[in-house]
Formats: C-alpha cells, sequence, structure tokens
C-alpha cells in the first residue's frame, strides 16, 4: 500500500471513530468500480486524489468539451451556428489529436466524421465558413 493510501486510511478511521462517516449518501453501498488498468499503479491514488477534486487530465477534459460542442450542434437550428459549432468541433478534435502525438486511427475518425455529418445534414468534403 502506498503512503497516501496508508495516509488516507487513517484519517478515514479517525473519521469512522468520531462518526463523521455516518448516515452519509450512500452508506453500506459499494463503491461503484472504477477502471484504472490504464494509469499506472504508481500514479492511481494521485489520479484519484485529482478526480475526486475535480481535475481533469487535459485529453479528458478536451474529450468533455467535445461532448459539449457535438450537444450544441445537435440544438442548433441556425445552418450558419451549426457550421460555427463544426469549426470549433474540429478544431477540439485536431488539439486532441497532435496533444496525444497522434490521432484517431483513419478509419474510425473518417467513420466518425461521416456518422456526425450524416447525423446533422452537414457535407463533411464543404468547408464551414
Amino acid at each position: 500500500m502506498d503512503l497516501i493510501d496508508q495516509l488516507a486510511e487513517q484519517h478515514i478511521q479517525r473519521a469512522i471513530e468520531r462518526g463523521e462517516l455516518s448516515n452519509l449518501a450512500g452508506e453500506g453501498k459499494p463503491i461503484p468500480h472504477e477502471d484504472l488498468s490504464m494509469v499506472p499503479e504508481h500514479l492511481r491514488a494521485g489520479y484519484r486524489l485529482l478526480k475526486g477534486a475535480g481535475y481533469l487530465p487535459p485529453e479528458l477534459e478536451a474529450l468533455r468539451e467535445i461532448k459539449d460542442v457535438e450537444a450544441l450542434i445537435a440544438r442548433a437550428e441556425d445552418p450558419g451556428e451549426r457550421r460555427r459549432h463544426l469549426r470549433r468541433l474540429r478544431l477540439l478534435e485536431t488539439r486532441l489529436s497532435e496533444g496525444r502525438g497522434h490521432g484517431l486511427g483513419d478509419a474510425v475518425q473518417q467513420h466518425y466524421m461521416d456518422r456526425l455529418a450524416e447525423t446533422f445534414g452537414e457535407g463533411r468534403e464543404s468547408d464551414p465558413e
């Protein structure tokens, strides 16, 4: 067990002894399992700590922003507004790809963009203004 995990356990035990963790929402229910297999073992405690504080790694923040823009595209009624959001979406995807050092697989990205264009009625080959 890492030092951070041990310290956290000590604080939890003290809080339990003082009754500070009684009658909380979700008490007695299992904690939902979180797959941390992609996070190196020595970084997991820090990852959980930062996640609990609301911090997201830049890639996850970018993915969240992409989802937000996709929702804006879905709700946009004005074609100009939709094109503006599509430009923003492409910019965010480019930044995400550059940040990773690689993009999505070409076939996956092409399929994704085709589905997006089909869903929102925009041709992929047309350059939005």
